[in-house]
């Protein structure tokens, strides 16, 4: 007798949208489908223009590397898509739901969609916290996240840093995941030779990579600061910065001026498309994460993904994703002195060898914890379940 799957719904954004909550969720989904029925209820529209930052919020890559069938209803500024979600949850009778959190932006439109739900189903709210407070947070953004949160019967936490702020705030149980490890840029067809004339890059020099958005939070300007104190000893170094700039890119420009390492800096001001993510994790030879605070980092697994050593800065999880020396570096403080220190231990530890690639497999095969996410999902939902 076939046993029917449970049923979980997963309210947070995907494909279109770009962003890495929607790509964290298109591997979520996938993973759960293999033990679950598991619907994913996205967005009409996210943010609305005048509050985002960049070019676009919508993903116009060429290919798509993951995706997951989603129900587009939630405008998350419009109270009657709110009851509209809430009226289609209550039809789907989901035996969890799962709201992802990663904004207090969306604080009104979850408790919205949670006061429509029936009162049975009010009692399978989780949420998945990704942060529990924005990394650059505004005066009300604590009163707004505890308006949505306060709703949640348990929690899946991203990291500890998460689950630790989380224990602080609510007396719910707190069950423990991680981003999974983003592998699926990495393809066989890569020309170096093409990818290094495209970015004028030399077979003999050193890359260093910083990837992703660029803001204030991640340190890009310390980074620069470190670089410009490290090339002073060593030759044939350059650092590659791909992402788009969500701050003012004067800045950054001006300091690359100052610092006077034009030549050595590559800088590309833009979104990278995911056809193109393996071009510079490709021809990159570590990755390098200067960031101010954080809790996870979707760009560590990322470079995990493609087999690169990290160096990190020792904010939020991230040390903890780290075996020192092994798979990369980690840094006191987020300073240009304690950056270029890990710079420098790190092409030490490339003079002596160091396999950086298989001691990355190794971390991934025995201790990443994305692969015992759907045991958690069972765990969560027998626990909803034991006194209904």
């Amino acid at each position: 007798m076939e046993v029917t799957k449970k049923q979980i719904a997963i309210i947070g954004p995907g494909y279109p949208y770009r962003n890495g909550a929607a790509l964290y969720l298109s591997h979520l989904c996938k993973k759960l489908s293999e033990a679950f029925e598991v619907t994913l209820v996205s967005y009409t529209s996210l943010y609305p223009n005048f509050l985002f930052p960049g070019k676009t919020q919508y993903d116009h890559s060429e290919k798509k590397v993951i995706s997951y069938p989603n129900i587009r209803l939630i405008h998350s500024l419009n109270p009657i898509s709110w009851f509209k979600t809430a009226r289609y949850l209550n039809r789907l009778r989901p035996d969890l739901i799962a709201f992802d959190w990663w904004h207090p932006f969306f604080a009104f439109c979850h408790f919205g969609i949670i006061f429509f739900l029936d009162r049975k189903l009010k009692n399978k709210v989780i949420f998945i916290t990704e942060n529990v407070i924005s990394h650059e947070a505004k005066k009300f953004d604590k009163a707004l996240t505890l308006l949505a949160l306060k709703r949640a019967k348990a929690f899946l936490a991203l990291s500890g840093a998460v689950e630790t702020h989380l224990n602080h705030l609510f007396k719910v149980p707190i069950f423990r995941s991680e981003l999974p490890i983003y592998d699926i840029y990495k393809t066989d067809r890569f020309d170096r030779t093409v990818a290094m004339n495209k970015i004028s890059i030399n077979e003999s020099d050193i890359v260093l990579l910083f990837f992703g958005l660029i803001r204030k939070y991640k340190g890009l300007d310390i980074l620069l600061h470190a670089f410009a104190e490290i090339c002073k000893k060593n030759k044939n170094l350059k650092l590659l910065i791909a992402g788009e700039c969500y701050d003012d890119e004067s800045i950054y420009l001006n300091l690359i001026k100052e610092l006077s390492i034009e030549k050595e800096v590559i800088f590309e001001n833009r979104f990278v498309e995911n056809e193109e993510v393996k071009r510079y994790f490709g021809l990159c030879d570590v990755v390098v994460l200067p960031y101010r605070s954080a809790t996870q980092s979707g760009v560590l697994n990322v470079a995990y993904g493609f087999q690169k050593p990290v160096i990190v800065t020792d904010v939020g999880e991230l040390k903890s994703l780290v075996e020192e020396n092994k798979t990369g570096i980690v840094v006191e403080n987020a300073t240009p002195s304690d950056i270029a220190a890990g710079i420098q231990r790190y092409l030490m530890l490339r003079v002596q060898h160091t396999n950086f690639a298989e001691n990355i497999s190794d971390y991934i095969r025995t201790k990443h914890r994305f692969a015992e996410v759907n045991k958690v999902f069972k765990e969560m939902i027998s626990y909803l379940n034991k006194d209904n």
